[in-house]
């Protein structure tokens, strides 16, 4: 069976020659910057990230992983974003914040000896109302044990009468330790052998408890400290504290010269995208 040839006159004419538009120089800035605004918006109002500096939160968290903070979900509600979901900080939540107070040796200074802000990350304990007390390590909540799956146990090696047994041994202050105004304040918050969250505060701990500075030893949070709570660990890179303080133009190119040289060997791929809870 012989295939018929189609005529001239069935074959489809072509279409209109297509005609390419480039791209201006001026839409191309734009567009970069389109891209560059709403990036920075999400990472000044919705989401940061945030390396943690110390092993208090271990094994939850370690030294060395990078953090994506939700900075909406615990703000206070504002008008301007009514689609977006609020809520009041909760008990168990992890939570960045602002530390509600300065201690020298510690905390760091800027260029012109003004204390900086130290943003921590802990564990909520107790929210406005509650009454806690720790006995042998373990938190009593509104007198209630608690689980601790993720708090580093006590055992009688590791057991310091003012952290296990919080808050029978009032603070005092100490380098490193207690700072004075809350070793002043703290009897008034004490009832009958209970710390009472006052209103508009919240206790926090680590979960190492035994290597965490916290709010045993500086007392309460105020609700505006609050920053948000880690959603994941985009990145997580083998490091000491000490490699993390160091401050100088010579000490940061030579860390960063050592995350460059070491960047496959050092990552916690394990961890990345690991969900914080």
């Amino acid at each position: 069976m012989t295939k018929k040839k189609k005529s001239p006159a069935q074959r489809p004419e072509p279409g209109p020659p297509v005609t390419r538009v480039e791209e201006t120089p001026f839409e191309a800035v734009a567009s970069i910057c389109s891209v560059l605004v709403v990036g920075l918006f999400i990472l000044t109002f919705i989401a940061q990230n945030y390396v943690i500096p110390s092993g208090s939160m271990e094994n939850t968290l370690l030294v060395g992983d990078h953090l994506v903070v939700d900075q909406i979900n615990l703000a206070p509600p504002t008008n301007w974003m009514p689609l977006v979901h609020y809520r009041e900080p909760r008990r168990g939540d992890i939570v960045v914040f602002i530390k509600p107070v300065f201690q020298p040796g510690l905390d760091s200074m800027d260029a012109d000896g003004k204390p900086k802000y130290t943003i921590l990350v802990k564990r909520l304990i107790g929210v406005p109302g509650d009454h806690i007390h720790l006995r042998d390590g373990i938190v009593i909540l509104n007198g209630v044990a608690q689980p601790q799956p993720h708090a580093q146990p006590t055992t009688a090696d590791n057991h310091q009468e003012f952290l296990d047994e919080f808050p029978s041994v009032p603070p005092y202050p100490e380098p490193g330790g207690a700072t004075e105004s809350w070793a002043v304040d703290f009897p008034n918050n004490v009832v009958d052998g209970d710390l009472v969250v006052p209103s508009g505060m919240y206790f926090m701990m680590g979960d190492n408890r035994h290597d965490s500075l916290d709010s045993r030893f500086w007392g309460f949070v105020p609700r505006q400290n609050i920053i948000g709570r880690p959603l994941f660990n985009y990145w997580s890179f083998e490091a000491t504290e000490a490699q993390l303080e160091q401050t100088g133009f010579g000490n940061q190119l030579s860390w960063m010269t050592h995350v460059v040289l070491h960047f496959f060997s050092d990552t916690r791929w394990s961890r990345t995208f690991h969900l914080t809870r």
